[in-house]
């Protein structure tokens, strides 16, 4: 009987060490005990409802360099509010004007943008004005738990404004993709999803690991 392909005994199997020539069952039982080598893979950590809370923040994401957050059918009520990402360093919450961004945005009516930020004190995603807005949008994140690194980030979103009667307004709808850093070597064991004033209506957020990416 061949166990993960050797006949009659097979090597100790480990994720980065898979030694042999291997049939689709050994394959499918190496995975599922975690063992088979796979890089790049998604690993679900956390999923939470955005109406939960005004700010979202996910901890608890050891073991991983590269983190991916997919943010789905996320609502806001109209009123003016900064809506962005913010981390904890050490488990402090870093609030000062030293994120720094760049990004393009463009609307569907045909206008474009391009924004620079050296000195915010959070990574702006959005902000609102008079009307509602329902986003979705997804973000990569760099270096966190590397202390000797600055954490980067980035992104891509796209938005629709609604009016105060509920129509959909086409001038007020936009893409956006762009990077930021945090220019601090430092270890980011929380990330926050900032809203300055309100709690979403809607949505939930994902945060996935990427399995040995590095």
């Amino acid at each position: 009987m061949s166990e993960y392909g050797y006949i009659p005994e097979s090597p100790a199997q480990s994720f980065g060490n898979n030694k042999g020539i291997f049939t689709p069952n050994d394959i499918y039982d190496l995975t599922r005990a975690d063992k088979y080598t796979n890089y790049g893979q998604l690993e679900l950590l956390q999923t939470q409802n955005a109406n939960t809370n005004q700010n979202i923040e996910f901890t608890n994401y050891e073991g991983y360099n590269v983190h991916l957050l997919v943010v789905n059918n996320h609502i806001f009520p109209a009123g003016n509010q900064n809506y962005g990402i913010r981390f904890y360093e050490s488990g402090v919450l870093e609030s000062g004007t030293v994120y720094q961004e760049a990004s393009n945005e463009g609307g569907f009516a045909g206008n474009f943008y391009d924004n620079q930020d050296t000195d915010n004190n959070y990574i702006r995603i959005d902000n609102s004005g008079s009307e509602s807005l329902r986003e979705s949008w997804y973000a990569y994140f760099y270096n966190l738990l590397d202390n000797t690194k600055y954490s980067f980030v980035t992104y891509f979103r796209i938005m629709v404004r609604y009016t105060s009667g509920g129509s959909y307004n086409p001038n007020g709808s936009y893409y956006q993709f762009g990077s930021a850093v945090l220019p601090q070597a430092s270890v980011v064991d929380k990330i926050q999803v900032y809203n300055s004033s309100q709690t979403a209506s809607g949505g939930t957020l994902s945060l996935y690991g990427i399995k040995e990416y590095s």
